[in-house]
């Protein structure tokens, strides 16, 4: 967790969030009220909390990762539209700051070793709010652009077909000994990090907390990492003169 979202939760009085995430913080904020609900109750959870905030409590909503990647920023702001909520400058507004986060992709990128130097695309495979019909073009274009692949909700208990659907669309356009990274719970106390191939990717190890990382045409595994190069190695001289 970021300094500035430690002093967010500090100064919070009430605190709202996913079960899961407000047990995270949970020793952080045993002084505040707290609500915590459960999957799929987003829309309510920020309901609460903007009518707390309007009543004139300072309130946090947890997420995790960043809340502006696949989080709940987006939702707050719509929601505001949506009512006619004003969060300007002006005096009558509601103060609304979005406190930047680690994302899963940068924290996965980093425990994988550089998959990330150039070019990629996040794509998320959950198909509740976006139909699977839009995922597989923007998997489809991604794949014959060559972009290294981001997928976030890769599977779950009931979603257990997207991610070996999206595994035989990239196929469509890359090699089988393509490198692939799976992190779990990334920076979490059961964080997992595992390397395979396109080919061999089995799509059971995969689940709501875990991100997929897919190399393009250029990308490598040395060491136990997996890098995508930028592309220094075609413009100067890598290799060290001996001292």
């Amino acid at each position: 967790m970021t300094p500035a979202a430690q002093q967010a939760l500090h100064e919070a009085q009430a605190v709202f969030g996913y079960t899961t995430y407000i047990d995270l913080v949970r020793p952080l904020i045993k002084d505040k009220k707290i609500v915590s609900t459960g999957m799929r109750q987003e829309v309510d959870r920020v309901r609460r909390a903007l009518q707390a905030a309007r009543q004139g409590s300072a309130c946090a909503l947890v997420c995790s990762g960043d809340p502006g990647i696949y989080a709940l920023a987006g939702l707050v702001f719509e929601i505001c539209r949506e009512n006619s909520i004003p969060i300007g400058d002006n005096q009558n507004s509601l103060k609304i700051e979005v406190i930047p986060g680690v994302p899963a992709l940068g924290a996965g990128s980093a425990l994988l070793g550089a998959p990330l130097m150039t070019d990629f695309a996040c794509i998320s495979l959950s198909d509740l709010l976006t139909p699977w019909e839009a995922i597989e073009k923007r998997i489809q274009a991604s794949a014959w652009a060559d972009l290294v692949i981001v997928l976030y909700n890769p599977r779950s208990k009931k979603r257990n077909w997207q991610l070996e659907a999206a595994r035989k669309i990239i196929l469509e356009h890359r090699s089988p000994d393509t490198p692939v990274g799976l992190v779990t719970s990334a920076t979490r106390q059961e964080e997992s990090v595992n390397l395979c191939t396109l080919n061999s990717l089995d799509c059971s190890h995969a689940g709501m907390q875990t991100t997929v990382f897919i190399g393009n045409s250029r990308t490598f595994v040395y060491d136990s990492r997996m890098i995508t190069p930028r592309g220094y190695h075609e413009k100067y001289q890598l290799e060290m003169k001996e001292l």
